[in-house]
């Protein structure tokens, strides 16, 4: 196959501030944008922010939790895991939102290298817990208005839960499209009632441990094609798991009501709040919709076209957050196995993935603006956006109008902070943008794991850089693109 070249203009090629409104204008991309920065003692992102429950979090940045591929073939830290939750801690957010996707049964785990929470390993998670404040305070010299969770998941039908990287998917219902992408066997059996009320208890559990090894609070992941997910499109599956949003919201509400009678941990949710139907390569390498022309019911936050948006659902859900007394909501959307280019902007796509079919700049605003409608709606939760990491050297310029318009009330980072761990220390203090640092999503911190390699910043990390397994990286990245 040809090497693929991107077609659409780069942000790094946006030398100016006109440059970049401009071209936002010309690609129909709306989003917040303020030209000419606050002083960093005025910046809305510095501002702290009161959470009902009397925690105060001391400024706008959040660190979003990743999939780590770096731990024991048993779920517990290496010393790459360490080193990257070290740099979360010094990054200068004050919202660490799970630092990491941890497993609550070994069947859950999306790789063989996840980590995983049980009695086993608890003290490997007070020992993380502990550094991250450790080394938060050594920088800061106070962790009081630092509120750090952890991210519980169970993944599915993306499960790769042993060393032999075989897919061993754990499914709610048969997806007209997911199964046969993914090879699932005809004779698959979708999780049974009894399996999925096991589950809610290892949730619960889990959440218990959380807490005794310090965390503030848990995320029930429910984003990106994983369980959680996949429990609010289960509309086909009969049962108290299926069918009306009430019993498709039933493994939350159960989760949420097993801690509420045990640990008592505040309970948080990073969430796919629109999904479109799958995407795959065409003959150029371009993406394009799975089906085109045909209705598409399995979109949580669809409008049952496929690549339109209805949030009346996911409103619905959300109105009952309060009740529940979830406060923390992270938006986002899709998944990075079948729409990445809706959950993740990026101009360069990973090994296995498909050229953008829009300006990525256009997924980035759609996520803002669906975010931004969900925090008018709802002014009593705490809303954290996800996506800004393509927006590379305008993140800052961005991220301020956002909180300062109250389009949202915390800028999640995810990928930049493999590259560029310390960015909100250096906007927080007015401090130029370091140019070699920015992430330019190149994709190579997926392309890596999906591959078997572990996951890093391998073009703009000197630790990385350094790595045999970058050079093994880019010879297999120069070879599939032949």
């Amino acid at each position: 196959m040809a090497k693929s070249k991107p077609r659409f203009t780069r942000v790094a090629q946006l030398k100016s501030a006109t440059d970049f409104v401009g071209h936002l204008a010309s690609i129909n991309a709306d989003m917040p944008f303020k030209e000419n920065l606050s002083a960093h003692t005025k910046s809305a992102l510095g501002e702290p922010f009161a959470m009902k429950s009397g925690q105060t979090i001391g400024n706008r940045f959040c660190i979003l939790p990743m999939e780590g591929w770096d731990g024991t073939s048993d779920g517990l830290p290496t010393e790459l895991t360490k080193r990257r939750w070290h740099n979360f801690a010094i990054s200068g957010a004050k919202l660490l939102w799970g630092c990491e996707a941890v497993a609550v049964c070994p069947e859950g785990r999306a790789n063989p290298n996840q980590l995983l929470i049980n009695e086993k390993n608890l003290d490997a998670f007070k020992d993380l817990y502990n550094g991250v404040i450790a080394d938060h305070e050594e920088k800061f010299g106070s962790s009081t208005d630092l509120l750090v969770g952890l991210q519980l998941t169970h993944s599915g039908r993306f499960a790769v839960p042993d060393e032999d990287r075989k897919r061993k998917p754990k499914t709610l219902y048969k997806h007209s499209i997911l199964d046969k992408k993914f090879n699932l066997a005809a004779d698959h059996e979708v999780m049974t009632d009894a399996e999925i009320d096991k589950l809610v208890d290892d949730f619960v559990v889990a959440a218990g441990l959380a807490k005794e090894a310090g965390f503030q609070f848990v995320d029930v992941k429910h984003c990106h094609g994983y369980l959680g997910h996949e429990f609010l499109s289960a509309t086909k599956r009969e049962g108290k798991y299926g069918g009306s949003l009430q019993n498709r919201m039933r493994f939350l509400t159960s989760i949420v009501e097993g801690i509420r009678a045990t640990s008592k941990i505040p309970v948080a949710v990073r969430l796919s709040a629109f999904d479109f139907i799958p995407f795959k390569k065409d003959d150029s390498n371009n993406g394009i919709p799975e089906k085109e022309n045909q209705s598409y019911a399995e979109a949580f936050g669809g409008d049952g076209s496929g690549t339109a948006i209805d949030l009346t659902e996911v409103f619905e859900l959300l109105s009952y957050f309060e009740e529940f007394g979830i406060e923390l909501v992270c938006i986002t959307a899709g998944s990075p196995y079948y729409v990445p280019h809706i959950q993740r902007p990026a101009i360069f796509p990973p090994s296995d993935g498909y050229l953008p079919p829009e300006d990525p700049l256009v997924g980035v605003a759609r996520q803002i603006r669906i975010t931004h409608e969900i925090k008018k709606r709802f002014p009593n939760l705490a809303i954290v956006g996800s996506a800004y990491s393509y927006l590379q050297e305008w993140l800052p310029h961005v991220a301020e109008a956002v909180v300062e318009e109250n389009v949202a009330d915390f800028i999640g980072l995810g990928r930049m902070v493999l590259s560029y761990p310390d960015m909100p220390d250096d906007i927080l203090n007015g401090n130029q943008l370091v140019r070699g640092k920015i992430c330019r999503t190149f994709s190579d911190c997926t392309t890596a794991p999906r591959i078997g390699m572990i996951s890093g910043c391998f073009p703009l990390d000197g630790f990385y850089k350094k790595m045999p397994e970058a050079g093994e990286l880019k010879e297999f990245k120069k070879k599939a693109r032949l």
